[in-house]
């Protein structure tokens, strides 16, 4: 090509093809109307020029013909740029400059999403793209930009950027002026790389006196996100313009000039007048506090739409709080300097005004720390972007981190579900957002993978050669009880069995992780759950309780509950057979039990192993092999229990075998209270620990298997089969379950 860029190339020159038919010159490339291009620098100016070529016919010319005028004195000879005045050859500029224009075609597959766009950010964020340029997409789908960039920030993580040299952009190398588009058929306008509304990015630093971790938010100067992360960190350089500040009771102070910031929490409660903030929430948060978990510094704030004052937040939650330990120190002066740390703020939901007064309030508690904020969110999920979208714009942490934890249904489908993600995400990141699963801080549920992965006895029968099955059963001895209205809408499979049981499961079946880091965990839990067959109607049961008379006591139908509607049929109980088609778990069926009102309460999980085969001691179990059955049970709630049964010969002269129980019960080897499971997960999210938490994608996932059946049996208007209020569910459950040769481990009458 050097040869070619000198002057030896006319535009008269051409090449062309002609075959034995004499079809006419056309181009090397399609025939359709197109421009060649190329590029030169000029020597002069450094510029990377870029000239298009066009044959007269409007099609390709059939060689690339380039008239350089870089070498040349003749005017005929230049190029010209398009300027605001005109055009001007190229040769009589020295400071025109030029612009990168690159069109990824195939926008929307894979190898753009998950390689070429993140590349061109990498080359950005390295400062190797131009200072000028635009990117478009160009791809077959209907597609706005704001959908590409949705498309492409997934794979715009922070863990790309920290594999880059983050030195080079903590100065100030990164503008958020360049842009990217996508273009389909219509010419839509061009406009910013991130989703379009109100964001900020946030990285956090340590800081190399304090060890303390600074949390640094970026907007751009016209209240959108920069497109790419720009960190002035002020944390080793001298400059006053660099530094970062914490606001004092003197004013603020540079952070590198202190030596003493200490951070402080601040947790809002959002819906503190609630049963769950004033059951489970609050009591939670003193357990933390009776035993020393919470830190040296903070506050505790209660936002609602009621009207109160702080004083009557702290009676009302003064009732439910308990000092479950005794401690030499006093249990009532302990709960007294709890209480004067409650505070409550009343406003809406949807006003970023009253967010802004709640603001106010929090710094005048804050002020001479570094601030990091929690909100917990205890409302109905319609209303959850509300109040995440005014929380982020108003009352979020400048200088610390800022966290949302949010209380389950995560929608009803997949669809409504991926709708609620994709608008919190307009406000928070996914490391931002704590998804609630207050099963998962069960303590025999995070007992599971210690048992297994820590036992080299169990680690090898975990999987299909020896487990015949693996039972996950939940029931309650009670019905809605006057939570029929919430309940009917969602029904027991949304509301115990895609969560609770589902990720109790994918738990249970993971492969053993990389790590015990939270995302090594939910990585393997992902797999789990994409490997599993999408239930299907023929593997579910559904019921509904009945009214029922014993013992001179009447127990109501669900549909005698006045919040339920006339003639619902919505089920109080369900059962369903699940598959993971993987290497492990081939043919092994996970059978799924829960309901309410029924003739117990519990929670656990049963692993029933294989018969042995050519078992010498057949004979001594008569017909019925399954006495001879090998059955790990872990139950969850109540009474914490681990327990193997085994065979057993009964003591004596004559040959009797026995099913007897290896059994560990919690209350009776650690003499403990075990705490809540609520105190757990709010440790760890004040402790950013996500192990326990839902992310996105095994949402995702976990929706995808259920949707399907919820639709049919929604649009079928399947009828649940009634069963007696205290019985032990319908009928139908066990046929189920002799449809995949299992018998259900909780109605054997050994452990009822």
């Amino acid at each position: 090509m050097a040869r070619c860029v000198s002057s030896h190339c006319s535009s008269s020159s051409t090449l062309s093809f002609n075959n034995a038919t004499n079809l006419p010159r056309t181009s090397l490339l399609p025939s359709r109307p197109t421009a060649i291009s190329e590029s030169l620098t000029h020597p002069k100016t450094h510029l990377r020029l870029q000239f298009q070529l066009k044959s007269s016919n409007g099609y390709p010319p059939n060689a690339v013909s380039l008239q350089d005028g870089l070498a040349g004195n003749s005017a005929s000879n230049d190029r010209f740029v398009e300027t605001k005045t005109g055009q001007v050859p190229i040769s009589q500029s020295e400071n025109v400059e030029s612009t990168l224009s690159i069109t990824v075609v195939g926008a929307s597959g894979d190898l753009a999403k998950k390689k070429i766009f993140p590349a061109l950010f990498a080359l950005y964020y390295e400062d190797w793209l131009p200072e000028h340029f635009q990117i478009f997409g160009y791809a077959r789908s209907k597609m706005t930009d704001e959908e590409l960039r949705n498309l492409i920030s997934r794979t715009l993580t922070f863990e790309l950027i920290k594999s880059l040299k983050m030195a080079r952009c903590v100065s100030s190398h990164c503008s958020s002026s360049s842009t990217l588009s996508f273009n389909n058929a219509t010419n839509l306008p061009r406009t910013s790389l991130l989703p379009s509304r109100p964001t900020a990015i946030s990285e956090s630093l340590t800081h190399p006196k304090t060890h303390l971790r600074l949390q640094f938010q970026l907007k751009s100067s016209n209240g959108y996100p920069p497109n790419a992360v720009f960190l002035q960190d002020g944390l080793a350089g001298n400059s006053a313009s660099n530094d970062r500040f914490v606001e004092t009771k003197t004013g603020q102070v540079p952070i590198s000039q202190s030596e003493n910031v200490e951070s402080t929490l601040s947790i809002t409660v959002v819906g503190a007048s609630g049963d769950l903030a004033k059951k489970k929430i609050f009591p939670a948060l003193f357990a933390l506090y009776y035993e020393d978990w919470l830190p040296e510094h903070f506050q505790i704030f209660g936002y609602a739409r009621s009207k109160m004052t702080d004083e009557e937040l702290r009676n009302l939650i003064s009732r439910t709080l308990t000092c479950r330990i005794d401690k030499s120190e006093n249990c009532g002066d302990k709960m007294e300097r709890f209480l004067q740390r409650c505070f409550y703020h009343s406003g809406l939901y949807d006003s970023e005004e009253n967010f802004g007064e709640l603001d106010q309030k929090l710094k005048e508690k804050e002020i001479g720390r570094q601030p990091n904020r929690l909100f917990y969110l205890s409302i109905p999920p319609n209303i959850f972007v509300d109040v995440v979208r005014c929380a982020s714009r108003r009352a979020s942490s400048e200088n610390g981190w800022t966290r949302v934890i949010v209380e389950k249904p995560f929608g009803r489908d997949a669809q409504s579900s991926g709708e609620l993600t994709r608008c919190l995400k307009q406000y928070l990141t996914e490391d931002q957002i704590f998804r609630i699963d207050h099963y998962l801080g069960k303590e025999l549920v995070e007992n599971l993978s210690v048992l297994r992965f820590s036992n080299l006895v169990f680690e090898p029968l975990w999987c299909r050669n020896y487990i015949r099955n693996v039972q996950l059963i939940f029931s309650e001895d009670f019905g809605t009880e006057g939570r029929g209205g919430y309940f009917d809408n969602y029904g027991i499979i949304r509301d115990i069995m895609q969560n609770h049981l589902l990720q109790i499961l994918a738990l249970f079946a993971m492969e053993t992780p990389v790590t015990l880091d939270g995302e090594d965990i939910r990585n393997e839990k992902v797999k789990v759950l994409r490997s599993m067959r999408p239930v299907k109607l023929e593997n579910v049961v559904v019921g509904q309780y009945k009214g029922h008379s014993k013992g001179g006591k009447s127990y109501p139908a669900y549909r005698d509950d006045p919040t339920v509607p006339k003639g619902s049929i919505t089920p109080t109980f369900a059962a369903a057979a699940l598959f993971i088609d993987n290497a492990r778990w081939d043919g092994v069926p996970f059978l799924m039990k829960a309901g309410k009102a029924l003739h117990t309460r519990r929670a656990e999980i049963r692993v029933q192993f294989r018969h042995v085969p050519g078992n010498l001691y057949s004979r001594n179990f008569g017909t019925d092999l399954d006495k001879a059955t090998n059955e790990l049970v872990l139950r969850v709630q109540p009474d914490e229990a681990i327990y193997l049964k085994i065979n057993n010969k009964v003591p004596g002269l004559g040959m009797r075998l026995d099913r007897s129980d290896l059994n560990l019960l919690y209350k009776s080897r650690y003499p403990i209270e075990i705490p809540d499971a609520y105190e757990r997960l709010l440790l760890d999210a004040i402790e950013g620990e996500r192990r326990l938490f839902i992310r996105s994608d095994e949402l995702d996932a976990a929706w995808a298997l259920f949707t399907p059946v919820l639709r049919e049996l929604e649009e079928k208007n399947i009828s649940p089969e009634l069963y007696p209020y205290g019985s032990r569910g319908p009928v139908g459950a066990h046929y189920l379950a002799a449809n995949h040769n299992v018998r259900w481990g909780d109605l054997s009458g050994e452990d009822s």
